[in-house]
């Protein structure tokens, strides 16, 4: 049965094209639903698999305090992998049919207000080449909204500081082009003239445009240590995630009047509806100020 979900894993990656962390993420799914089949109902093939199996690992899901967001992820991964199975002829019956997903609750994304964003960015002290890198990672993030992924994997080829934008690679491998502001193409080119030079070791070259001080290719763990530090120098009291410039980036381009769609294709978002959360996010802001400042509120 391990085997199955080996090919199924090798599927996404090579012919689907799915990021390292989607395919972890699918991975770690479905062996706890493999786990749970074989300890508790004692299956041995996924052709003895019925539909009332999947109904109790969902119980059994639910019954650990597991939220209805992660019910959901679990029923999509199961229901693509038994598609998969009935596809390679690999199980004659696909028992995910009719499972329905939990309607999952969406929290609104936390996002920094324009002047915790204007500390945040002030915090890195530029007069060493981490300082300058921290600054630059940051102004890049907030003037472009990539994902952290993103951020990492950039080269020094990506980003055209002549023509002001920059080259990401996103989820599913697809690319797009993102306008950069003077500001964010300024920090750049400090980094890039006096800092990074430095960062680089001759026996480890590399390409990527973020190193950390062994001058390899700064990863996603190193980025969220130097975010928390920051915000602690910032004197930023929200709690912050990876994800907190690229919420606060887009809420902050459609509070002054940006196109939805436009906003979509930056943040490189399959489906408008994901983008439109952060409407939400706005119009709780709006209400805020209604609140506060109109004098029959």
């Amino acid at each position: 049965m391990q085997d199955q979900i080996r090919d199924f894993l090798h599927f996404l990656t090579v012919e689907k094209g799915l990021s390292h962390n989607t395919i972890i993420s699918y991975e770690r799914d479905l062996k706890s639903y493999l786990k749970f089949l074989m300890n508790v109902e004692q299956i041995q093939d996924w052709n003895s698999c019925q539909r009332v199996s999947i109904i109790h690992f969902l119980s059994h899901l639910k019954g650990q305090g597991k939220s209805s967001k992660t019910l959901a992820r679990h029923i999509a991964s199961i229901r693509s992998f038994h598609q998969f199975l009935l596809r390679e002829k690999a199980a004659d019956h696909d028992p995910s049919v009719h499972i329905e997903s939990p309607q999952a609750e969406r929290s609104l994304p936390k996002v920094l207000s324009m002047e915790e964003v204007e500390a945040l960015l002030a915090a890195p002290k530029t007069d060493n080449p981490l300082g300058l890198r921290d600054k630059a990672m940051l102004e890049v993030l907030y003037a472009t909204g990539m994902r952290v992924s993103e951020l990492i994997s950039l080269e020094l080829t990506d980003v055209h500081t002549n023509m002001g934008f920059v080259r990401c690679v996103g989820k599913g491998n697809k690319e797009r082009i993102i306008p950069i502001g003077q500001a964010a193409l300024q920090a750049i080119d400090d980094y890039l003239n006096k800092g990074r030079h430095l960062l680089v070791k001759k026996k480890n070259k590399n390409d990527s445009l973020f190193l950390n001080h062994h001058g390899s290719k700064l990863t996603r763990q190193g980025y969220w240590k130097i975010l928390k530090k920051l915000s602690q120098e910032a004197k930023i009291e929200k709690e912050l995630t990876p994800h907190t410039l690229r919420h606060s980036f887009a809420t902050h381009l459609l509070i002054n009047g940006a196109d939805l769609r436009a906003v979509q294709e930056m943040l490189g978002h399959a489906d408008i509806s994901t983008t439109q959360i952060y409407t939400h996010v706005t119009n709780v802001r709006l209400k805020d100020v209604y609140t506060k400042f109109h004098p029959r509120a």
